[in-house]
């Protein structure tokens, strides 16, 4: 890659957010140009993270941080109430959105797929960026082809907002696509705890699970006559996601497209 990729990034005081300001100063590749953050308007970043090595301008205002720096990407690593409007004014700016923050409904990913299609913008959703979770996901996939039975539990810090995680329903949407959709356990099965047997997708059950020490992990686990099969992922730290999010500010340049789960720009 020839060109300097002049990044915003949305989210710079979380724990995501300034593992990837630490990325993008180590990528000669990357310009970090301008952060948004809900507060701190008109201040620096240094002024907010005083270790960082490339200092810039917080915006809390989107339409403004885009029209002022021209940036090629937004790195979206807020919540998802911002990242939704974050995403959809940088399409229309022509800035393409890597989109890391959980929680969007089905009707944002939509919204966002259509603005992406209609303009030539390429924009990526990321559930989760950790390479071995994508593997985790493929890996699932292939099995439910040979086993109809299975559980999904997610585990993750309980600062995490949403529940089911991204990644967890990505996992079932994946699982879907080559299972039939059925009910799973006793048919009279009663709860006595209301949740207690998790979400429901397609049959299929998603346990959360959250609390401090954990960062992000996950088990798909299949039933079937007398075995079980269990797939898991743990990332124990967020530099695990790094790859995954450089190896999609790269990507993203270089696509008209939209594209929702890391799984489709690997290799």
């Amino acid at each position: 890659m020839d060109k300097v990729v002049k990044i915003v990034l949305a989210g710079p005081r979380g724990k995501m957010g300034r593992e990837a300001i630490q990325m993008i100063e180590k990528t000669d590749q990357f310009q970090l140009v301008a952060v948004i953050d809900r507060i701190n308007n008109g201040r620096k970043l240094s002024d907010l993270i005083p270790e960082v090595k490339t200092d810039c301008q917080v915006y809390t205002d989107a339409n403004e941080c885009y029209k002022e720096t021209e940036p090629d990407c937004l790195l979206e690593l807020s919540v998802a109430e911002a990242a939704y409007e974050h995403a959809i004014a940088a399409i229309r700016y022509g800035v393409r959105p890597v989109i890391g923050a959980t929680g969007l409904s089905h009707g944002q990913l939509t919204d966002l797929e259509r603005e992406a299609n209609s303009r030539n913008i390429g924009c990526i959703v990321a559930p989760n960026f950790a390479i071995g979770a994508i593997l985790m996901m493929k890996f699932a996939q292939l099995a439910a082809k040979h086993f109809s039975d299975v559980e999904i539990i997610e585990l993750h810090h309980d600062e995490k907002r949403d529940a089911p995680s991204g990644t967890a329903l990505k996992t079932a949407e994946m699982i879907q696509t080559v299972r039939q959709e059925r009910r799973q356990g006793h048919p009279e099965e009663k709860e006595k705890l209301h949740g207690v047997r998790g979400g429901d997708y397609s049959g299929m059950k998603i346990h959360s699970v959250r609390l401090p020490g954990l960062v992000a992990h996950q088990q798909v686990m299949f039933g079937s006559v007398g075995e079980t099969f269990t797939i898991r992922h743990d990332s124990y730290n967020r530099t695990s996601f790094m790859a995954g999010v450089k190896k999609s500010l790269e990507t993203v340049i270089h696509i008209d497209t939209f594209v929702y789960g890391l799984e489709n720009i690997l290799e």
